[in-house]
């Protein structure tokens, strides 16, 4: 935690990226799993990885619409949440699915909404904790543009009960005034702090770091 915010750094892909995450504070370790991702891992290389990953920082595997035979694997491979992104029109009862197959405390749902789409409240009881991302319609995040950060504030304002991870484009140039905007206590940081799809960048990530102890100061 850095000054009070929770941070995710998702895609990453090597044990060197994930001690860069470390070392500036991430609570939280993002795999993605999906092999559409230009910052795909097979579960076999992030098995290989989890022994010598950071001590205290949880693994969180990104997976889209996964199979039950797929999320079952994920599950039982050491990672502390899943994050699931998934259609707006996913019918519920896949939803509710994945959320009694994983359980609602380790399931993170992270819908693709287009912006003439509104939240669905169905959603709110099978998963403690949401992410916002940027809508984008060829794939579902990745996109490094930003998003809405007034619709996130509602959001958060109107479910305080749920936990709201804000994504989507956030970099060290950014993200005091996505803080300063959006009301978020957790964020998640991808290709802005990279120097390559998958590759993270140790000074982009410091200056994330110093930028979030920036705005958090300056909100006090």
């Amino acid at each position: 935690m850095i000054s009070g915010i929770r941070l995710k750094v998702c895609g990453l892909t090597s044990l060197v990226d994930a001690e860069a995450a470390d070392a500036i504070g991430a609570d939280y370790l993002g795999f993605i799993l999906y092999p559409k991702s230009p910052r795909h891992v097979t579960l076999a290389q992030f098995s290989a990885m989890i022994a010598r990953l950071p001590p205290g920082r949880r693994p969180v595997a990104v997976m889209v619409e996964p199979e039950p035979a797929d999320l079952a694997a994920a599950a039982g491979a050491g990672f502390a949440a899943v994050q699931v992104h998934f259609r707006a029109e996913t019918p519920l009862e896949q939803v509710r699915a994945w959320s009694d197959q994983i359980g609602t405390e380790r399931l993170w749902l992270a819908p693709k909404l287009p912006p003439d789409r509104a939240f669905s409240s169905d959603w709110l009881p099978l998963a403690r904790t949401f992410l916002v991302d940027t809508f984008h319609a060829a794939g579902f995040g990745g996109s490094g543009q930003t998003g809405d950060w007034e619709a996130y504030a509602r959001l958060r304002k109107e479910y305080p009960e749920h936990h709201w991870i804000l994504a989507g484009g956030l970099k060290p140039e950014n993200v005091a005034e996505a803080l300063r905007r959006s009301g978020a206590r957790w964020i998640d940081v991808n290709s802005g702090v990279e120097s390559a799809p998958g590759v993270k960048d140790a000074a982009k990530l410091r200056a994330c770091a110093d930028a979030i102890r920036a705005a958090a100061a300056g909100q006090r």
